[in-house]
């Protein structure tokens, strides 16, 4: 009993922090709500147009802003009270998602509304993911870092297991305008939870002063800074490709295994279990490194490549288990990874460029993986998200390898670093 209390204490102990703790509180709220939004949504369109393709499209609309400008989101960010920031955009998300739930419910919801409305929302996350990820740091502290971005990401899972098991609850009693105005209550509770905060208790990060040049600046620094640049291109890679579940897995409930959205919610709520397990083995540990990126992205593209060819529901199920534990551990390992190597007056920038690659890769991949799936099948859709993920796991193993004698290694300064320091 001893041993399992201090397991559960060091996989908890960013709660010791009051701010961190209300910042969890709100958002395991918030985020159930969100993931009701994006499983409705996506199900909207798919009733209103019948095509894979405008799915695709759909989550390319929402993400576009932050393909676009997410490193200005991330400059912003570094510039501004990130805290106040955060609260105008839940805020402004609060408001997008009671309009479509108010059209929706009325019977007045057209497509080209819903795509509207998605970029809508893609503008406020192109200024909201990159100063929610970095606050983390000010909320907690460098020592605590992994294991508070780890219990984030357990909130962002555990919300994706009840998200969409809700959703498809709604969906089935009451339509899917109600799953949008529950979304928008949920905002309250994490505008709250920000405003309750106490300043005076936040780790103070310096803030950059507005001059010409600070976006190229960060191009480069990320650039120069291997620590850096491996793990955001193997984020890129898989985000781009991999992380298309919105496009493909209404396809395969409807049109490989013959359901409905009860069983597009079941499949993505299963998947979102695994992902939980995955969020509290990153929080559980307090390093990361190459090994554990590297591995976890190997074991994603395998889980995946099984679940593209997986014959019988049970089986795919199963595999979707592995996939979201997998997927969650490499992207809580990439993110502590790139947070903890940062620079703080490039954090902001370092981390919009990890929202570009992760959320902005979207515009590229999910028409892409649409029109695969379109055509080829929603299986052959997984599998490129395979393909995608082995091949980066593979990549970063050979480049990480030949640099182990010299420069820097994942999250792990060598003597000629701390020499120089």
């Amino acid at each position: 009993m001893t041993r399992l209390r201090l397991a559960t204490n060091r996989t908890f102990l960013s709660l010791r922090t009051r701010n961190y703790r209300l910042y969890f509180t709100g958002q395991v709220v918030s985020s159930v709500g969100t993931w009701m939004q994006e499983i409705a949504q996506t199900w909207l369109v798919l009733q209103m147009t019948r095509s894979g393709v405008a799915i695709g499209l759909l989550a390319a609309v929402q993400f576009l802003p932050v393909l676009v400008g997410g490193a200005w989101g991330g400059l912003v960010a570094d510039r501004v009270d990130k805290r106040r920031l955060v609260i105008g955009t839940q805020t402004a998300a609060g408001i997008l998602a009671l309009v479509l739930g108010v059209i929706t419910v009325t019977g007045v919801v057209r497509v080209w509304m819903v795509f509207a409305l998605a970029l809508g929302l893609g503008l406020v996350t192109m200024l909201d993911n990159p100063a929610r990820r970095a606050f983390v740091f000010e909320m907690v502290g460098p020592e605590h870092v992994p294991n508070a971005v780890g219990l984030s990401s357990g909130v962002y899972t555990l919300s994706r297991v009840a998200g969409p098991a809700l959703a498809g609850i709604l969906i089935t009693l009451v339509g899917v305008g109600v799953c949008f105005l529950v979304n928008a209550v949920s905002y309250v509770a994490a505008i709250a939870a920000f405003v309750l905060m106490r300043p005076e208790e936040f780790y103070e990060a310096e803030r950059v002063p507005r001059e010409r040049g600070q976006l190229r600046e960060g191009f480069a620094y990320v650039r120069r800074t291997p620590a850096l640049l491996v793990p955001l291109a193997m984020v890129a890679l898989i985000g781009t490709f991999a992380y298309n579940f919105r496009v493909v897995l209404p396809l395969m409930a409807e049109r490989v295994f013959g359901g409905d959205a009860a069983l597009f919610s079941a499949m993505y709520s299963t998947m979102s279990a695994g992902a939980v397990v995955g969020a509290l083995g990153a929080a559980h540990h307090s390093r990361t490194g190459r090994t554990l990126i590297v591995g976890s992205a190997l074991v994603f593209g395998a889980a995946l490549a099984g679940a593209a060819v997986a014959p019988v529901l049970s089986l795919e199920l199963a595999l979707l288990v592995v996939v979201g534990g997998a997927g969650v551990l490499f992207t809580s390992s990439a993110n502590s990874v790139l947070m903890l190597e940062a620079a703080p007056e490039m954090r902001g920038r370092v981390m919009a460029l990890y929202t570009v690659a992760f959320l902005g890769s979207t515009p590229v991949g999910a028409p892409i993986v649409g029109a695969v799936s379109q055509s080829l099948g929603a299986r052959a859709g997984l599998g490129l998200g395979a393909a995608a993920a082995l091949t980066a796991a593979a990549v970063a193993a050979m480049v990480l390898s030949r640099r182990r004698g010299h420069g820097r290694i994942l999250g792990h300064p060598t003597p000629a670093d701390r020499a120089a320091a």
